[in-house]
């Protein structure tokens, strides 16, 4: 979200981790780009991918940057 630019994707991925439980690779290490993105790996089964996505949209929502 634009409100996390500022961090780069390292520290948004830490974040990530810490306050959602979900690991992502920052995006930093896949171009010139990358910075601004995070990828994400979904080799996990639909439960836990769904865990992931609530666990991120409740972060965001706590952090006020979604409705």
């Amino acid at each position: 979200p634009e409100q996390y630019m500022h961090l780069g994707s390292l520290e948004f991925s830490k974040r990530l981790l810490e306050e959602a439980k979900v690991a992502v690779s920052p995006g930093v290490g896949f171009g010139k780009y990358g910075d601004t993105h995070v990828r994400f790996s979904l080799i996990e089964n639909e439960h836990r991918t769904r865990q992931a996505v609530r666990n991120i949209k409740k972060m965001l929502k706590e952090s006020k940057t979604i409705n």
